[in-house]
This record gives structure tokens, sequence and C-alpha cells, in this order.
């Protein structure tokens, strides 16, 4: 909870406001298990913080996503216990991509507006660089689910090279994981069901079920990259 010491914590009706959705809302969530309780403060009101936030975000972006609450709620169940904010957007912007209208095109102001802050040049320079934005005529066209998390890194001391040979092997190794695991399942999973299956409502089935293992997938992936980024700085700083 290391991020509720440096932000405000949120009565239920902030927590709402800010996530775009109703305080009934909040509260189905919250008796479904779905979000962790509130902190009770003074007068017994409850109070939300930042990984709250992060995690009514992923909710909705999974619900966006075509995914049941109960595929939802094992989805979360999944994660590690001690994820805090940041690690959640990280998720909630992955899922975010595979949106089709996850991208719009918009004026600077516009963009300013959603940035919550004036962008500068260099500031919208960093943002292409980590795929959040490209120049689109006039305007920008931005990638909503990642601008949050591309704002956020604005600040953070890495140079404008780094982030493009970041997101170079980022890209590399994603497309390499991408192949080799659709391949693994077209030849061990779908093209046995297919040689055996004539039913043709069973063969839609199975094609849907392929659509809705990417966030079982993308989960698997941030989780192992997460757990290994964590092992390397580890051993990398150990003697700093």
């Amino acid at each position: 909870m290391a991020d509720q010491a440096t932000e405000p914590m949120l009565t239920v009706d902030e927590l709402a406001s800010k996530a775009g959705v109703t305080v009934r809302t909040v509260r189905f969530y919250s008796t479904r298990g779905l979000l962790p309780p509130p902190v009770i403060g003074p007068r017994r009101v409850g109070h939300y913080g930042p990984e709250h936030l992060s995690r009514l975000a992923l909710i909705e972006e999974l619900q966006h996503q075509g995914m049941t609450l109960s595929a939802i709620q094992r989805y979360l169940d999944a994660l590690p216990d001690d994820l805090s904010a940041h690690d959640l957007a990280i998720h909630r912007a992955l899922v975010a991509t595979w949106a089709p209208d996850a991208a719009q095109e918009v004026s600077r102001a516009e963009l300013e507006r959603r940035a919550g802050r004036i962008l500068s040049d260099g500031d919208l320079r960093r943002l292409a660089a980590m795929n959040v934005v490209a120049e689109a005529g006039e305007g920008f066209r931005v990638d909503v689910g990642l601008l949050r998390l591309g704002v956020a890194l604005l600040d953070v001391p890495i140079a404008h090279e780094t982030l493009l040979v970041a997101r170079g092997i980022l890209l590399e190794h994603a497309r390499t994981a991408a192949h080799q695991l659709t391949a693994l399942f077209r030849d061990e999973v779908w093209g046995p069901f297919t040689e055996d299956e004539d039913d043709p409502e069973r063969v839609e089935s199975m094609k849907a079920l392929s659509a809705h293992m990417q966030p079982m997938v993308v989960q698997a992936l941030v989780t192992a990259f997460q757990r290994s980024l964590k092992e390397e700085l580890r051993a990398a700083f150990a003697s700093e």
C-alpha cells in the first residue's frame, strides 16, 4: 500500500467519480469480491486507495473485452497479492490494447486535457517512443488504453534513445512469444480438435475459447515478466 502514503484516500463517491462508474457498480464489485474492502476511517467511513482505482479500471476493461464476472474473478484471483496500483495499471493497459477502438485521433489540446498536463515537444517524442501517440494530420492518434501509463512514465529519468531500444527489445520478444504460443495452440489444441469434430457449434465454441484465452495468456506473460525482472534487478544491483 505504498502508493496510499502519497496519494489521498477516496470515499466511495470519489472513487466512482474518478473511475467513471456508479457507486452502485463499486458496491456490486465489492460484494462479488472483485474489489478488496476499503480502509474504515473515522465515523466508519470507508476509504479507497490507488490500488482500488487501478483494480476497478482493470475490471471494467476486462468486462469491455467480453469476460464474464466469473472469468474476471478467476483472472484476479490468479494475480499476485502484492501488486501495486502501478502493476495493476500495466495489466489494464495491456488488456486495453486489444480493444479495436483503443486508438483515437485528437487535437493537441484534447490530448493534453486527457493527459492532465501540458505536453512539451519532448514529452510528445517520449510518448511516441512508447507507442502511445503518433502524429496524424494536424493532430495525434492516441492509444487511450496506454495514455495514463505513458504520462506517468514521462517524468522517469530515462533517455529518449533508451526508450526506443527498450521498445525494440520488448516488441521482438513479444512477437516471438506470440508466434510460439499461437503455433502451440494451433498444433496441439486446434488441429487435433478439428480433425475429429464435425459439429459446427462446437467448432464455433472452440473459436470463442481461443479469443477469450488472450487475457489469461497476457496475465501469465506479465506476471512471469514482472517476477523475472525483479530477480534480474535484484541480482544486477545487489552489490550497489
